[in-house]
């Protein structure tokens, strides 16, 4: 029995343009509350950002940075940070790389250097609500969550592959697609933050529905017990997804929840 939906929200739930149907939204909100089924955003993205897009929805629960910040408006589930000696050993693995803008996500803030591109800093704007410009990363004073790289799209593969090499051990790269990697903690993604969620709601993967499209988002995809990929979804995705809905721009994820919550349960 379905008690949680969790999901993404780039090429899952949000429109190109970061937008979503909000009148089919409110009302299928209003029914998964009345069937005590909780809503859970889970994404590689900023607390900050996602909180934006739920404004009227207190009760939403967000599993940040890829699971390792999980909190809604009230209270912090789980925070999950690097050490600091981990972050000095990725710190220069990643600076180090060619054709590469990097920013450094903590919990208060997200981090970049003076040095890195304008253009990048205010695009990453659209995605890092608190971002703070800084003449050195030694300067940062924050729990940090992720390491979040943009890379030439013709890269992205060859870079994470060269990234699980050379920091075997102390973090994995995951990318979402469009030449974005993720550098996390091992071990620490979407599918291990409904983990440690559902051990406090008291609720199994077993019994979580989720939604995705990208390669971060394929451990919770086929972990879950009802698993959706999107039309758009890359391949790999869509092989462990228990269902396939239709593209973000077509609303696939509030198209299905309103299927599924029209078939008796």
């Amino acid at each position: 029995m379905i008690k949680l939906m969790a999901t993404d929200m780039d090429g899952t739930f949000l429109r190109q343009d970061m937008s979503y149907d909000d009148v089919l939204f409110a009302r299928l909100h209003a029914e998964l509350q009345r069937r005590g089924i909780r809503w859970v955003v889970a994404s590689g993205n900023q607390y900050f950002q996602l909180r934006s897009f739920f404004q009227a929805y207190p009760d939403t629960i967000y599993v940040a940075e890829n699971g390792a910040y999980i909190r809604d408006s009230k209270q912090i589930y789980a925070l999950n940070a690097f050490t600091p000696a981990a972050v000095q050993m990725i710190l220069p693995v990643v600076q180090a790389l060619p054709d590469v803008k990097l920013l450094v996500c903590g919990q208060k803030s997200a981090y970049a250097l003076t040095t890195t591109d304008p253009a990048h800093v205010a695009a990453a704007r659209h995605y890092y609500h608190q971002l703070e410009v800084i003449d050195s990363f030694d300067q940062i004073d924050d729990q940090i969550l992720k390491f979040a790289l943009t890379c030439p799209p013709e890269q992205t593969q060859a870079l994470v592959d060269h990234l699980r090499a050379a920091l075997t051990g102390v973090a994995e790269p995951t990318s979402s697609g469009h030449g974005d990697i993720d550098v996390i903690q091992p071990g620490m993604n979407k599918a291990a933050g409904l983990q440690i969620l559902g051990d406090t709601l008291g609720i199994a993967l077993a019994d979580m529905g989720a939604f995705g499209d990208g390669g971060n988002d394929l451990e919770m995809i086929r972990e879950v017990g009802m698993g959706v990929a999107m039309a758009n979804a890359q391949p790999a995705v869509k092989t462990v997804a228990d269902a396939i809905t239709t593209t973000n721009e077509a609303q696939g994820v509030l198209q299905f929840i309103d299927d599924w919550l029209a078939v008796p349960q």
